[in-house]
């Protein structure tokens, strides 16, 4: 079983560019990580404010390690999630 992370990030009206920069310098190192399987964003063209991002790791623990990483502290918790209205995860586990 792989562990499944569905997150979605709201941006505060006009941070928008702020939070896809962030994603844009935080996907290529997390999907280097060891563990990681999967790592794709998407902004809803609708709602430019909306980003989704799926991901896909070999473990929680895998996860967990991507929480913890310096990319994501730079990029995540010290550019994208300040600038958030809302955030939501959900967290699954594959079937076979």
């Amino acid at each position: 079983m792989a562990y499944v992370v569905s997150a979605t990030w709201t941006a505060h009206p006009g941070k928008e560019d702020v939070v896809r920069d962030a994603i844009e310098k935080l996907t290529p190192p997390s999907r280097a990580e060891p563990g990681n399987r999967c790592y794709q964003a998407f902004q809803d063209p609708a709602e430019p404010q909306v980003f989704r991002l799926f991901e896909i790791y070999d473990d929680e623990q895998a996860y967990a390690a991507h929480g913890a990483s310096e990319h994501f502290a730079q990029f995540g918790h010290g550019q994208a999630i300040p600038v958030l209205a809302d955030r939501q995860r959900a967290f699954y586990e594959t079937i076979g």
